[in-house]
């Protein structure tokens, strides 16, 4: 590898500094579209003269142009698997005017159907399940540096959840600003970014650890830190690409109520990846010089690698 990364570390922090504030401020500015599973919504119950397959009812949902493409649907009764003659939908909440007339565009669409059942519905995911998946993640984010700090050490901890917290606002700052719908799935989604992210900060770390015991004591943190990225790069590229076939095929190929599923992880992984190798690292050579000039090493010292293992 050519390309000194950590070299340019201030291009690196200055791109993430900006991104992670228009993010913040999209956020505040703009709020969250969250969907029917945390707000509520308009549950028909339909019955059609033959089975129709949800490609069908979608089709014919989103023909009124009522903002529904993110409405559920779902299969009932007596199904061949891939359709069936009664149909539940849950969309966002309508007026009786609107339920009226999605189920005519419906009946045009798909001959005549009967109304079976039509009633709102409460929100899947209450504030007391948000609440307890955010006091989840906390735990998990203290449980992760604590791990982190005893395997290798607390400043590469701190970084890692830098980098991963950097990652969650990329996410959360993307769909605030596109105002992308945020559904039961997403939650799922976040928390595989953040298993991706942390698995990417510790591979490279772990290269780290390991050089510090081949390394001279002359060479600088950014020579080690710049020899651990070259090792690990390739499996790093090898693993984004994996999962972005994976990803991009689910997004651009599978079903309307995946896309913003697939998306999280398509930028939650993109993130991840970089944040792992450029943000993480300068950042840890940026805090290891630092602390080296504060205790008033000598020049050999300053620039030596001081594994913290060894003090």
């Amino acid at each position: 590898m050519r390309f000194n990364i950590v070299a340019h570390k201030k291009w690196w922090f200055s791109l993430s500094s900006v991104l992670v504030i228009l993010s913040i401020i999209s956020m505040f500015v703009y709020g969250f579209n969250f969907g029917i599973d945390y707000t509520g919504g308009t549950i028909l119950d339909l019955q059609f003269q033959k089975p129709v397959t949800v490609a069908q009812v979608r089709d014919a949902v989103n023909s009124t142009n009522m903002n529904l493409d993110n409405s559920v649907i779902q299969l009932t009764g007596v199904t061949d698997e891939s359709s069936s003659a009664d149909v539940m939908i849950r969309m966002r909440n309508l007026s009786s005017d609107e339920s009226k007339s999605v189920v005519d565009q419906v009946q045009n669409k798909l001959g005549s159907v009967d109304v079976k059942r039509t009633e709102s519905v409460g929100a899947v995911i209450g504030s007391e399940v948000t609440k307890n998946a955010i006091i989840n993640l906390l735990v998990a984010f203290v449980a992760l540096a604590a791990y982190i700090s005893f395997r290798f050490e607390y400043k590469i901890a701190i970084s890692a959840l830098v980098s991963i917290l950097h990652d969650l606002i990329m996410v959360l700052g993307f769909f605030s600003f596109f105002h992308l719908e945020i559904d039961a799935s997403f939650l799922a989604a976040i928390l595989t970014v953040v298993g991706y992210s942390m698995n990417e900060a510790v591979v490279i770390f772990d290269r780290v650890r390991e050089n510090t015991r081949t390394h001279r004591r002359t060479d600088t943190y950014e020579k080690l830190a710049y020899d651990s990225i070259a090792q690990s790069i390739h499996r790093s590229i090898y693993t984004l690409t994996t999962v972005l076939f994976a990803c991009g095929a689910l997004h651009f190929f599978g079903g309307d109520s995946t896309k913003n599923f697939s998306l999280v992880m398509l930028i939650g992984f993109i993130s991840g990846a970089y944040s792992s190798i450029c943000v993480d690292t300068s950042l840890w050579v940026v805090w290891k010089n630092h602390t080296s000039h504060k205790r008033g090493a000598k020049p050999e010292e300053e620039t030596g690698i001081v594994s913290e293992e060894s003090n």
